[in-house]
């Protein structure tokens, strides 16, 4: 059913949040996390979207953590986000996900900071905004195929379509939304979610990640006006290095849910799990292969924390390169970080879903109960890694190392 979208605020440009320097906003994340992490298993076995986590997360002012002092944000680094993401995901992976959209468009805000358009959302930002958005159309042929239709209506426009993965834009103040104009080009929209015609539907069906409010959004007639519209595409250098940010928030949310599986098995075993029949052990904490088993859990739950974190140092790499004038060491830098991130996601996806299957190996039958839900975690995780073609991910990091071949990494899609 459609979702009423809270209203959004007033658009005008206003100061950053007080407390919103660097070290102030890190340290509110623990804090924040405890909230989110509060019933969390129970909010998926009733499928409740955690506002409050988003109300949350705004009111802390994170959100405006990668604008720099410069434009007057906090100066937080791509590894910084990073972490946030991890942390938020390990007591909730949905909330961490569905902030996706909202580090993608800040991104885009810190890197190309110097047009009136940027300015505006920039203050929306900075005052504590979140960003949504949805450019995926299901029933085309293709990924990526655009039928929503932007026309013009005297000196304004009018959009009608209906988008799919809608990742977070029920949680949003303004979300953007592709579309084709009259001429049949591609273009993009940023709109305030609660304009009307504007419908966010509840309607994701997918059997993890179910709180990410990832359905669809109808658009009826919305009136469009033409500040509102852009033409910046994925094969720029700045779509480049968004797009590969955006895979490893997927990994980093995606490295949440397991470390949210370490936490829940340590928990279960410490708290309910009892020992094997056959078990030499009286407890199951003193059983050796239980201890095993979590110890596996741990070393991958590490092991993909620390894979993320080199990519994440890869992309502030990159972020630099944008401020050196040397066009080929940020190509050098985009690629790197392309391919970086994508050997992390080779890796990390099967580290994951390995932990997330082997917390059932802690304990008997009482491990699959539906009170603990441990089984959210291998959904959530599964879930996350049918994002993108991770085969295909895999041949084309074989093609550079055989090939030198880059066109993949190039493009500004996938990786």
């Amino acid at each position: 059913m459609p979702h009423t979208a809270p209203s959004a605020l007033s658009a005008t440009t206003a100061p950053a949040q007080e407390g919103g320097d660097r070290s102030t906003l890190l340290a509110k994340i623990a804090t924040l996390t405890a909230e989110i992490s509060k019933e969390a298993a129970k909010r998926d076995l009733e499928r409740e979207l955690p506002f409050e986590a988003f109300r949350l997360f705004k009111e802390a002012g994170l959100g405006a953590l990668r604008i720099p002092a410069s434009l007057g944000g906090p100066g937080g680094s791509v590894a910084d986000y990073i972490e946030m993401i991890m942390a938020i995901g390990a007591a909730d992976s949905n909330v961490a996900h569905a902030l996706r959209s909202h580090f993608n468009f800040t991104e885009t805000l810190v890197l190309t900071p110097n047009t009136a358009i940027d300015r505006t959302q920039l203050g929306r930002v900075l005052s504590g905004k979140l960003f949504g958005g949805a450019h995926t159309e299901q029933g085309t042929k293709r990924p990526g195929e655009v039928t929503t239709r932007l026309t013009r209506s005297g000196d304004h426009y009018r959009l009608n379509g209906r988008k799919w993965y809608a990742t977070g834009t029920a949680f949003s103040d303004f979300a953007s939304f592709s579309a084709r104009n009259d001429d049949g080009e591609f273009v993009s929209v940023l709109l305030p979610v609660d304009r009307p015609g504007i419908s966010i539907l509840d309607d994701w069906d997918g059997m993890g990640q179910r709180l990410t409010a990832s359905g669809g959004v109808l658009l009826e007639d919305v009136e469009v006006l033409p500040h509102e519209i852009s033409t910046r595409g994925l094969n720029t250098l700045v779509g480049r290095h968004t797009s590969t940010l955006r895979q490893l928030h997927l990994a980093a949310s995606m490295a949440g849910a397991v470390r949210g599986t370490l936490a829940e098995g340590t928990d279960y075993v410490r708290r309910q799990a009892r020992s094997a029949a056959h078990s030499a052990a009286e407890t199951a904490d003193a059983d050796p292969f239980v201890q095993k088993i979590l110890g596996e859990i741990a070393a991958g739950s590490f092991a993909v924390d620390t894979l993320i974190r080199e990519s994440a140092r890869a992309l502030d790499r990159t972020a630099v390169a944008f401020g050196a004038s040397d066009a080929d060491k940020l190509d050098a830098a985009l690629i790197e970080s392309a391919l970086t991130t994508a050997r992390t996601q080779i890796v990390a996806s099967q580290i994951a879903l390995a932990a997330a299957t082997s917390v059932f190996e802690l304990g008997g039958g009482s491990a699959t109960s539906r009170h603990l839900n441990l089984d959210r975690h291998w959904r959530n995780i599964r879930t996350v890694l049918n994002h993108n073609p991770l085969l295909h991910k895999a041949r084309v990091v074989g093609d550079f190392y055989i090939n030198g071949t880059t066109t993949h990494l190039e493009e500004g899609k996938v990786f």
